[in-house]
């Protein structure tokens, strides 16, 4: 076997990537969210009191604060977030996770799994143990 180029295996891992990704959004879209969404909600969900700072929140799920910001306003608009203010300091705005939006997480995350693990079932638990070490020193 031939010697993968540094090039080459990052153009598989983004494939994979792409592949993973497809999966989940095909998923997820039958709750009306895709898989940066599914992120903000599972973010949300798992914060201090279901809030965070959007600056935080950019941050946790990989995006500029800009880019959060265009996540963030069609998912307010139909009412999975909210905007919340701190009452100590009024510049900070935070965003906060709706009860519609904690119920389509519920529902989504449900999904979310069962595509992580049809997935990653062809892989034994130990090559997945292998597996997660070989991303985690990546990240």
């Amino acid at each position: 076997m031939a010697k993968l180029s540094h090039g080459e295996l990052l153009i598989q891992l983004t494939n994979l990537q792409t592949k993973i990704q497809s999966h989940l959004n095909r998923s997820l879209s039958l709750y009306g969210i895709g898989f940066t969404e599914y992120l903000v909600l599972r973010s949300l969900r798992h914060a201090p009191a279901h809030k965070m700072r959007r600056i935080d929140l950019a941050q946790a799920i990989g995006l500029s604060a800009s880019g959060v910001t265009r996540v963030l306003n069609p998912m307010e608009k139909i009412g999975l977030v909210e905007k919340d203010h701190v009452e100590r300091d009024a510049r900070v705005r935070l965003v906060a996770l709706t009860e519609t939006g904690t119920k389509i997480f519920e529902e989504a995350n449900t999904s979310f799994n069962q595509v992580a693990e049809s997935l990653l079932t062809p892989i034994n638990p130990d090559k997945q143990k292998s597996l997660a070490k070989l991303v985690n020193a990546l990240l």
